[in-house]
């Protein structure tokens, strides 16, 4: 039963992680352009402009 509650927390805690790092590797490839298009580059950019609130509405 111990086991469990740890699993859990093992589980969220790398879901947290690829996260993470998905919006850090966006920020990257946003970052490289210097301005923000109508159309994000990648998905992980387009990831990266919603977390951040940075989008673009059309």
């Amino acid at each position: 039963m111990t086991a469990i509650p740890l699993i859990i927390g093992l589980v969220l805690s790398v879901t947290v992680a690829v996260g993470y790092v998905l919006v850090l590797i966006g920020m990257r490839q946003e970052d490289r352009r210097m301005r923000l298009g109508d159309i994000p580059p990648s998905r992980a950019a387009g990831l990266a402009r919603r977390v951040t609130g940075c989008h673009v509405r059309g």
